[in-house]
């Protein structure tokens, strides 16, 4: 089992991120073209997929095993290098910890027994038909404005209009409501499929800090099924899946 790795702080730092907006660890495959992960929250809710390639490292050696990381923690300790350092990323195997390298300092974090986080998911195959292409920074702003109004935001695609289909995003509080919708000229319909389900905005508040920090984001939707959100970062050398289960309306 060895890693031995130089990354630029920036990149590994939105990487964490970017998991620990859904689950606070993880079990790590570590291969010799990258890294990657498969996990679901723990309410079963939602699930990340990222994919770290190798391309995204300044040095990188590495043989095929799979480690327990503590995300939190991580996220934690990233919180301290700049843009501009460098963080370099050794495995010690015999004392069974992953050692992170930065401006003088070096942390030696305890790895997790594999055996005690949760099993990975079956990564699902739903057929979500409609898919939408998402400025992130728009998406960001549309899900921080509807939580003002309402723990709940309802995603679609309503192709009907004679102007051509628009994206939608419509929460509803007890009193207020807020609707803000998308055209043909602000995103990119590559399937306009009429749709519409119902999320969590505790959910896609933490997604929506993520999606910010991505040029665009492709939405899957369908009609009370779950959303999946698929993004790149890092100049695409981090790939990213969101899937967020549906919140389903009471008659």
């Amino acid at each position: 089992m060895m890693l031995k790795a130089i990354i630029d702080a920036d990149i590994l730092r939105e990487t964490i991120e970017a998991i620990a907006a859904l689950v606070s660890e993880c079990r790590l495959h570590i291969e010799n073209d990258g890294f990657s992960m498969l996990a679901v929250d723990t309410a079963n809710v939602a699930m990340v997929k990222a994919v770290l390639q190798k391309t995204a490292f300044q040095s990188y050696e590495a043989e095929s095993c799979e480690i327990g990381v503590d995300i939190t923690k991580l996220r934690n300790i990233l919180g301290t290098p700049g843009k501009t350092d460098q963080v370099k990323i050794e495995l010690d195997e015999t004392r069974h910890k992953l050692e992170l390298s930065f401006m003088g300092y070096k942390y030696s974090v305890a790895l997790l027994d594999t055996n005690t986080i949760r099993k990975e998911p079956n990564e699902p195959n739903i057929e979500l038909p409609a898919k939408i292409i998402v400025p992130g920074m728009e998406l960001n702003n549309a899900i921080k404005a509807s939580m003002l109004i309402s723990d709940k935001i309802a995603l679609g695609v309503d192709t009907q209009e004679k102007n051509g289909p628009f994206f939608f995003m419509h929460a509803d509080g007890d009193t207020d409501q807020i609707n803000k919708t998308f055209g043909p000229t602000e995103v990119q319909f590559v399937n306009p499929v009429d749709s519409r389900s119902l999320f969590s905005i505790d959910y896609l508040k933490d997604m929506g800090k993520i999606f910010g920090k991505s040029a665009s984001v492709e939405v899957h939707l369908g009609t009370d099924h779950p959303v999946k959100f698929i993004f790149d970062m890092s100049n695409g050398n981090a790939h990213f899946i969101y899937l967020l289960a549906p919140r389903i309306e009471a008659d």
